[in-house]
């Protein structure tokens, strides 16, 4: 979600790390909601820089851990941590009694023979940084208690345990046994103010936001005293021209599982980006989660966000789907597509179907391509929704084999460029517009519309960027219904809410969106329907559509 939530400097060691056998750490961390049995380390909540505070655990070797542990959900028992690269049986035995694996509600009073049992991860809303509408959500809250809560949070600070919701008002011991399975506590630590080896940011963010997190004393758990600023955007003209358009763009939301789409921050982003730049119709790569795609949709539709509440244009009504099966394998993870569009525009999806072409020819792995056919208007679009790795992307110790694999466009491609007249290849490439390795769409007379001196990457390190790796390439027949309008959208995509090394305001993705304009003829239906200022989402979508 724009970065982990850990510092970029090392915790030294010294011989006093360890005083009656008592982990000691900086002053600076607070890790009171790690330390379970006798101040063993939790690996399944720990961060890189508490990783680090084991003998012989570089940050290399950190980072490996947190991976993994996304990857696979979480580790079952304290022997799962030897799969992770870099650590292996001989160094997980170096370390096995400093460690345990439980789940952030497990007690501190837990034997370790309990703590190796296999435990599921925590699920359900952190009360000490949920928002209202994420309170509103659990079955059994009023309005009123939720109201209590956060006063009660705001005046006493974060809560230690789940038994401290009784010192609200409105709850007693019935109502906490009924929502007790539905919340869990996490005490987060406050934010540092430096990151990247204790050098201060001198940086701007590359948003709108006005007051950066680093200036501010922000409170445990996540800067819930911050509002969000969006960018001031023009009203996008319905007519370009004399002619109607529409706008289709792509976005690599990186790594996006449903944890990071309930983020307030990510969702507020994904879903302003929207609204702001007029977006009908976007193709979605990199989700962990098939179901991430659609907590976007539903945020859409419903509107629980100020931001998003507060829209004064027609919100529509949003639709989305999602690969059935995986389009891209990036290390030990497996990634799905996906497309989210608004219904009220005039855009109806006929079918989508991913391309069989994720095989492995010798020591090339090609990724499957995700083909959705819409009708936009009178017109039907083709969208070739792409994910290529790009060289240098894997995090494993194998670099080096991982870049000499990496993920190309599949030869099985040919056959669809041939064959699709009116078709858009829109995602990320992994690579420059000019790359050799692009020959194939220049061949069959494609264009790209950003040039490789345009940057697509965004951080708040490198607000302008550094590389061109997403683009949208236009078959030959649709450079006619090509407005000429094509933008990098580079303003909004951080939130005071994302996580961003040690502190906060992070982007949301390392990716633009990429957004293309373009020619429409309205059919008949088009002609008589009526603006949709703002709808509920309903329950008659068709199967495929999530």
């Amino acid at each position: 979600m724009g970065g982990s939530l850990g510092c970029h400097r090392s915790i030294p060691r010294d011989p006093t790390d360890f005083s009656g056998g008592k982990r000691k750490f900086s002053a600076a961390c607070n890790f009171s909601n790690i330390l379970v049995n006798q101040e063993r380390l939790n690996i399944n909540t720990a961060t890189e820089e508490e990783l680090m505070t084991l003998p012989g655990v570089s940050r290399a070797v950190a980072q490996n851990i947190v991976e993994y542990r996304d990857c696979i959900g979480g580790f079952k028992k304290v022997e799962d941590l030897a799969l992770v690269s870099g650590v292996g049986a001989t160094k997980l035995e170096a370390i096995k009694l400093e460690i345990c694996v439980s789940s952030r509600t497990s007690s501190s009073q837990h034997s370790p023979s309990s703590l190796r049992k296999d435990l599921e991860p925590c699920t359900g809303i952190n009360i000490n940084t949920a928002t209202p509408a994420q309170l509103m959500s659990i079955r059994g809250m009023t309005e009123k208690i939720v109201k209590n809560i956060v006063a009660y949070r705001t005046e006493h600070g974060p809560f230690r345990s789940i038994e401290d919701l009784v010192r609200v008002n409105h709850i007693n011991s019935s109502l906490l046994d009924r929502i007790r399975f539905q919340v869990f506590v996490v005490r987060s630590r406050a934010p540092s103010t430096n990151t990247n080896g204790g050098q201060a940011r001198m940086h701007p963010s590359p948003t709108s936001f006005s007051l950066r997190s680093e200036d501010l004393d922000l409170p445990p758990g996540g800067p819930t005293q911050i509002l969000s600023t969006r960018p001031n955007v023009e009203p996008s003209p319905s007519l370009r021209d004399g002619r109607p358009v529409v706008r289709v763009a792509t976005w690599s939301l990186q790594a996006c599982s449903c944890d990071k789409a309930n983020n307030p921050g990510v969702k507020e982003v994904v879903c302003m980006t929207l609204l702001e730049n007029d977006i009908k119709l976007l193709a979605v790569q990199d989700l962990l989660d098939r179901e991430a795609l659609e907590k976007f949709c539903v945020e859409l539709n419903q509107g629980t966000l100020g931001s998003v509440r507060r829209w004064r244009q027609p919100r529509g009504l949003w639709k989305s789907i999602v690969s059935e099966n995986p389009s891209t394998h990036v290390d030990a993870a497996v990634t799905y597509s996906g497309f989210l569009w608004d219904s009220s525009a005039g855009i109806d999806l006929k079918n989508a179907v991913i391309l069989d072409s994720g095989v492995v020819s010798g020591n090339q792995l090609y990724p499957r391509l995700y083909l959705a056919r819409f009708l936009v208007g009178s017109s039907e679009l083709t969208l070739v929704n792409v994910h290529l790795q790009a060289a240098g992307e894997s995090n494993s110790n194998h670099r080096g084999a991982d870049e000499a694999r990496r993920q190309l466009l599949p030869p099985s491609i040919q056959e669809t460029l041939k064959g699709g007249k009116e078709l858009l290849l829109l995602g990320n490439f992994g690579c420059g517009p000019q790359s050799s390795e692009l020959d194939l769409l220049r061949k069959e007379k494609f264009c790209a519309l950003v040039p490789s001196t345009q940057f697509t990457n965004i951080s708040t390190r490198s607000p302008q960027g550094n590389r061109c790796l997403d683009n949208i390439w236009l078959s030959r027949s649709l450079k006619k219904i090509y407005s000429g309008h094509c933008m990098v959208v580079r303003e909004g995509l951080t939130n005071p809410w994302i996580p961003d090394n040690w502190s906060w305001g992070g982007v949301a993705s390392d990716h633009c969106p990429i957004v293309a304009e373009l020619f429409i003829e309205p059919s008949f239906k088009d002609l008589s329907r009526t603006s949709v200022a703002g709808v509920e989402r309903g329950d008659d979508f068709p199967k495929h559509e999530r």
